[in-house]
């Protein structure tokens, strides 16, 4: 079992015993997801910790553009609950880069890939991708390409 899944499930333990409903909601959410990518395809595998990280990403994703649904819909309280759990996932997540950092790495994929124009997106994001790795959103990663690359 990876270090990641140890992690996620010890801390479902520890959350249970001290009734914390958020935090054992999320996890608990948070392991079926992990659990459905190991058996989805061909067949069943275990998830490396980057893998894990790829899954708690995208659900943290979801309760992000979940709470903004509620949030517009008036239901402040669902809203508040979706934000609550994706804090609890942002936790075991890498930390995101600053506009500073994302920008300098944007820079430097320009540079490494030889793009100009907008049409060379492609290529820079090629490049971009693997050193962002789950560190910055993919639209907010476009939009600086796409800007760097206008200008």
């Amino acid at each position: 079992m990876t270090a990641m899944k140890d992690t996620l499930k010890a801390d479902l333990t520890t959350a249970m015993k001290a009734r914390d409903e958020v935090r054992t909601r999320t996890l608990r959410m948070a392991l079926a997801a992990v659990t459905t990518e190991e058996v989805a395809g061909k067949s069943a595998r275990e998830l490396s910790d980057d893998e894990v990280v790829k899954v708690l990403t995208k659900e943290a994703k979801k309760r992000k553009e979940a709470a903004e649904a509620f949030a517009g819909a008036g239901r402040t309280e669902q809203a508040q609950a979706e934000l609550d759990e994706q804090a609890v996932l942002e936790a075991y997540l890498p930390a995101q880069l600053s506009d500073e950092e994302l920008d300098r790495l944007v820079q430097e994929a320009i540079a490494e890939s030889g793009a100009e124009g907008p049409k060379a997106m492609g290529q820079v994001m090629k490049v971009l991708t693997p050193k962002i790795a789950g560190r910055a959103e993919g639209g907010r990663v476009a939009q600086v390409v796409r800007t760097r690359l206008a200008g």
